[in-house]
């Protein structure tokens, strides 16, 4: 693969890598919790995508309509039966800890679940496109790459103006900047919660659509994306969208053309070097800001 190629690829995979960071800087950016269960929700969202693949056969992508809403509500229910008592027993606390132990202690049993249900096989959706590539001049690309940024871009956009322009976008915001102040002005907080959980919990369903037709699906498939969305979301700001996308294209990057001139091991040792370096330069992260959204 030319250097070209590898950029292109880079900047493919960085896309889906900045989709999955989006809804954990969400989440973090609304509630001030950071959701060590994100890579099994993950995981979680490829498991049933897979599942609903094989029996309708269908294009994945089209399988969106489906695997979306129930994992918004599956967030949902999520934050409002397991996560919400725990906020309440500590409404007075701006981070609270013991949310991490809680998602973390999910992780561990949605894994172990999915493990048991569905094996430790490694299993991956064939479609027409999987092993298909598109070669533009000298620039070779997978086509199920190429076709997952391209999703991942758009659903990227679509939800910062989302964000930025909706009766609901504006009511997530304001809640991020200050819950107190948003309650008196009649926002409900504990329903914006929830939905913004949700929210993360369906971008993590659109990741997990683009991902199965060129990657393997296992229980703990979302533990390798779990570290480098937690690198995404510090490289480019917590709780910044723009910073969420950015930083998963620097890292993609960094992966696609440092495989060309070194090994594995060494391009990892890069990613961490680049992680470390902008959190020495500038500790909030490349769009990090003293104002919150």
């Amino acid at each position: 693969m030319g250097f070209l190629s590898a950029v292109v690829n880079g900047i493919s995979m960085g896309a889906v890598y900045g989709l999955i960071a989006l809804g954990l800087t969400l989440i973090f950016g609304i509630m001030r919790i950071i959701n060590f269960a994100h890579g099994a929700f993950l995981m979680l969202s490829m498991m049933l995508s897979y599942w609903v693949w094989s029996i309708t056969g269908a294009n994945p992508y089209i399988l969106i309509v489906i695997i979306g809403p129930v994992m918004f509500f599956f967030g949902y229910a999520c934050q409002r039966a397991l996560i919400k008592p725990v906020l309440d027993a500590q409404k007075d606390v701006r981070e609270p800890l013991s949310v991490l132990l809680l998602t973390a202690s999910l992780a561990v049993v949605l894994e172990n679940l999915a493990l048991m249900i569905f094996g430790a096989d490694y299993v991956m959706v064939r479609t027409s496109f999987t092993d298909s590539t598109i070669a533009l001049g000298s620039v070779t690309l997978s086509a199920a790459r190429l076709y997952a940024a391209i999703i991942a871009l758009v659903v990227t956009v679509l939800f910062w103006a989302f964000l930025k322009y909706s009766e609901m976008g504006r009511k997530l915001r304001a809640t991020g900047q200050d819950r107190n102040t948003s309650a008196l002005m009649g926002i409900d907080i504990t329903n914006t919660y929830a939905i913004a959980f949700g929210l993360g919990t369906a971008l993590l369903s659109v990741a997990a659509l683009v991902l199965i037709p060129f990657y393997y699906v296992h229980p703990t498939v979302g533990q390798v994306f779990m570290t480098k969305a937690f690198i995404v979301v510090v490289l480019g700001g917590l709780g910044s969208v723009p910073g969420a996308l950015v930083g998963g294209l620097i890292i993609g990057l960094i992966e696609s053309i440092g495989a060309q001139y070194m090994t594995a091991t060494l391009t990892l040792v890069l990613v961490y070097a680049t992680f470390l370096s902008v959190l020495f330069i500038k500790p909030s992260g490349i769009f990090g800001s003293p104002f919150e959204w």
